[in-house]
């Protein structure tokens, strides 16, 4: 007779499976499964680009925290840290070479914001900033040039992305997202003055 685990009977179902209960808790994340499904087959044109849809929905909807002349910031869908953020520009480019000048000084006056308005948020003790260009060099949606704007802590890279893929998320999308629109510049200079 198998051993019997405390809860058991509340958690386990009538079938007959082969296995045996451990001590893990499981990490569901099934919402992944279109992006591990699709990648960067998915995104064929403007028209499919997540990036080119999002200024056209509510902020909210989009996940944006703020909206630039040439580009714009929001949340990444699927975050490394806690208030991972992305800066794109709203023209469907793929590579750092084809923004004029005007998209470029925009878009590290976005990054270096996106870094002042999380340290005042969330506190963190450095940033990994990069652009990936191209499947090859690792961008998730190769087709649109994106900014990487990722907060780091001490201790945030603990085991669970090493041996299980997977990334433990302190707090949920829509309230970081409330958090960093709230704190970012109306006047774009230093968070706290113009907000």
């Amino acid at each position: 007779m198998p051993a019997s685990y405390p809860g058991d009977p509340a958690v386990t179902d009538g079938f007959e499976l082969a296995g045996v209960p451990d001590a893990f808790q499981r990490l569901w994340t099934p919402h992944r499964l279109a992006y591990i499904k699709g990648g960067q087959e998915q995104v064929t044109s403007e028209q499919t680009c997540p990036f080119c849809r999002a200024p056209h929905l509510s902020d909210e909807e989009s996940l944006i925290v703020h909206r630039g002349t040439h580009a714009f910031v929001l949340l990444n869908l699927f975050p490394y840290n806690a208030g991972h953020l992305l800066v794109c520009p709203y023209r469907h480019v793929p590579d750092y070479t084809d923004v004029d000048e005007a998209e470029t000084a925009e878009i590290a006056a976005l990054t270096q914001t996106a870094m002042r308005v999380l340290r005042q948020v969330s506190n963190p003790s450095g940033f990994n900033l990069g652009m990936n260009q191209g499947a090859t060099g690792g961008a998730g949606i190769a087709a649109h040039l994106h900014q990487h704007v990722v907060p780091r802590w001490g201790g945030d890279g603990n085991f669970l992305p090493i041996i299980a893929q997977t990334k433990a998320i302190t707090q949920t999308l829509g309230e970081v997202r409330e958090q960093v629109a709230a704190a970012w510049p109306s006047d774009g200079g230093t968070p706290g003055a113009g907000a």
